[in-house]
Parts: structure tokens; C-alpha cells; sequence
């Protein structure tokens, strides 16, 4: 299976991925290549595997720059790890079942547009949660609102901070990233 990942931030996720694949976690799965929206650690990770790298960061273009680079190289998966802007409504449908996304909260609670990071942890401290987790799902045009292919929850301790959240949250996705990739790589 030939995988493409979006990235925004640090790259903790594809890191995971790269892990994965290397300790043989993840089997019969290549990196194809690496896109970002934005100039961020995760870039230099992937330049240091020696992975094709794209740096794209004109947002109203990502899409259609993405697609152009996507073209002609039998991407089967398309892996938004960290990644934080929006993708066009042609470029979902066009991928459409082939895009998954992780997100730091037990959807559908705490999704949609300007949720992400400490401010899905902020919202959920605010509303008094008893668990949060993360979740992996296919994206569709509305912003997390894709099938959900695994979610995984941990408790919140009292006294718990955005920090607290952050951690823990991280901790899940490590988990179940590569655990959906997984499964997908079965099912194709």
C-alpha cells in the first residue's frame, strides 16, 4: 500500500508512521511522499528519511497542488497526521474513501471548524468531561464529520490541565494511527 501524508506541525504522527514501518508494525506499506501546508518540523523529518517532500503554502492552492503532485503515483491512502487546513470540497470527493484523519477528541463531540489542538482540550475541560480520547476517520467535504474507523478514550483526572490533555492525547493517536492504517491495509 502506498501511503501519502499532509502535515502541519512537529510531525509526531508521521514519525509514528515511519516507526511503524520501519519495526514492521506496518507491513507491505511504503511512504510515497510527504506534503505540508506550512514550513514545520515535520519537514525536516520526512528530508531525513529521505522521503519526496512538498512544501505547498499557498493555502487557497494546496488542494489542487496536491492533487497535481498526488498524480500518477497509485496513492492508496491519503494520511492527514497534523495536518490543519481544509481541504476542497473537489479534492474530498475525488479522494473520496481514501483520506483518514486523525483527531485529538471523541467525535463527533469537540469537531468541526477551529477544532483542533488545545482547543478541542480547552472545550473539553470547559464542558466537564468525565473521558476524552482521539479518533481516526475518513474525511468527507464536512470538516470531521467522516465514518469513524477507531477511536480510543483514556479518563480525565481530576485536575487535569490542556497540557495534561495534550499528553495523554498524544499517547492515543501513537495507538491508533497506526493501528487504522492497519486495518486498512487489510481491507486493501
Amino acid at each position: 500500500m502506498r501511503i501519502a501524508v499532509f502535515v502541519s506541525g512537529s510531525g509526531t504522527n508521521l514519525q509514528n508512521i515511519i516507526d511503524a514501518v520501519e519495526d514492521g508494525r506496518l507491513q507491505n506499506l511504503e511512504i510515497a511522499m510527504v506534503m505540508a501546508d506550512r514550513d514545520c518540523y515535520a519537514v525536516e523529518r520526512s528530508l531525513d528519511y529521505d522521503l519526496p517532500t512538498y512544501l505547498l503554502e499557498d493555502r487557497k492552492t494546496f488542494s489542487e497542488d496536491a492533487d497535481h503532485n498526488l498524480e500518477g503515483e497509485n496513492i492508496d491512502l491519503i494520511v492527514l497526521a497534523g495536518f490543519l487546513s481544509i481541504l476542497s470540497k473537489e479534492f474530498v470527493e475525488k479522494w473520496q474513501g481514501k483520506i483518514i484523519n486523525i483527531h485529538p477528541a471523541l467525535l463527533p463531540k469537540y469537531g468541526g471548524k477551529g477544532m483542533y489542538g488545545k482547543y478541542v482540550h480547552q472545550a473539553v475541560l470547559e464542558a466537564g468531561d468525565e473521558v476524552s480520547g482521539a479518533t481516526v476517520h475518513f474525511v468527507t467535504a464536512g470538516v470531521d464529520e467522516g465514518e469513524i474507523i477507531l477511536q480510543k478514550e483514556f479518563k480525565i483526572e481530576k485536575g487535569d490541565t490542556v497540557e495534561d490533555l495534550q499528553r495523554k492525547v498524544a499517547e492515543v493517536e501513537k495507538m491508533i494511527m497506526v493501528e487504522a492504517i492497519r486495518k486498512l491495509e487489510v481491507r486493501s
